[in-house]
């Protein structure tokens, strides 16, 4: 069914590849208008480069061809000033804010050299990026009058079960992964409670929670050593990893491709979802019904 999306305005985070890339395109060409932005510039912590502004502007050309408007700014999670500088610009341009995607992190795996402040840059986009994002957006969903939904971006590291088995991924990680990980655990209690303080404007609040997806992030060299620990860093390859992320999942897929993941987001930013808040969905290809306490347990 075409037009899911009719008359709706959507803010994205990581709007310049990825996830972020995937919803703006999708809702596009399903008739919303889109305000994407991204950092635009690297993370010293993060091991694989961050979107550019050329990506960004690529995923406004992509839009565009849906027949679509799309407002793009450069603006880092981590500055709600930033956030709110840009939002009030595609406001202005698109008409009033309807639909919030909070997207963007970073998973800092400095596998060879780990240091404790990893684990802060991680909260500081994955967690605190997430907060300023809904922070941001929530007054203007509020003077629409409408409702609006907002959708977090989690992950299955949300779900794994606390463990100290050395096959946890968190433990191989370091101070980067604990970060994401606790991150993405703890905004599924904020999406409950935000969900409850938001209802009774009509606004809804969902958190789904990918599995391992064909993104930067997946590509970059400490996953693949992360799931292959019997190999040398330097020689792992994406074949030796899909071996590994094959098996880590019930159904026998290796990973998810970002348009996956964005069929879910839009069925939670579209209507069709009118009657769901609060809600922490897995799309994991079986990951968690595999390892319910964790990988390998």
């Amino acid at each position: 069914m075409a037009g899911r999306m009719q008359g709706k305005v959507s803010f994205i985070t990581g709007a310049g590849r990825g996830q972020g890339r995937a919803h703006a395109v999708l809702q596009a060409r399903e008739g919303a208008d889109i305000i994407a932005i991204d950092i635009c510039e690297d993370i010293d912590s993060n091991p694989y480069p961050m979107a550019s502004w050329d990506d960004l502007a690529e995923t406004r050309r992509l839009v565009e061809q849906e027949g679509r408007r799309c407002v793009v700014g450069k603006a880092d999670v981590r500055d709600r000033g930033q956030l709110a500088a840009a939002l009030a610009d595609g406001i202005a341009e698109l008409g009033p804010l309807t639909n919030v995607m909070a997207n963007a992190g970073i998973l800092p795996l400095a596998m060879g050299d780990p240091q404790p402040m990893d684990f802060h840059d991680a909260v500081d986009v994955d967690l605190i990026g997430v907060l300023n994002t809904v922070a941001a957006a929530v007054p203007h969903l509020l003077a629409a009058g409408g409702g609006g939904s907002i959708v977090i971006t989690g992950s299955t590291a949300a779900l794994i079960p606390n463990t100290t088995s050395s096959t946890d991924p968190r433990v191989i990680m370091g101070p980067g992964g604990a970060g994401y990980s606790w991150s993405k655990q703890t905004l599924v209690g904020y999406t409950r409670e935000m969900a409850q303080h938001l209802a009774p404007s009509g606004i809804r609040v969902n958190i789904v929670h990918p599995t391992n997806c064909n993104t930067h992030l997946m590509n970059a060299e400490g996953i693949y050593q992360v799931f292959r620990p019997d190999l040398e860093a330097e020689e792992v390859t994406k074949d030796d990893f899909r071996l590994a992320s094959v098996a880590y999942h019930a159904l026998p897929t290796p990973w998810l491709e970002s348009e996956d993941v964005a069929e879910l987001v839009l069925f939670l930013a579209s209507d069709a979802s009118k009657h769901m808040t609060g809600t922490s969905i897995p799309i994991d290809l079986g990951c968690m019904v595999k390892w319910p306490n964790g990988p390998g347990q």
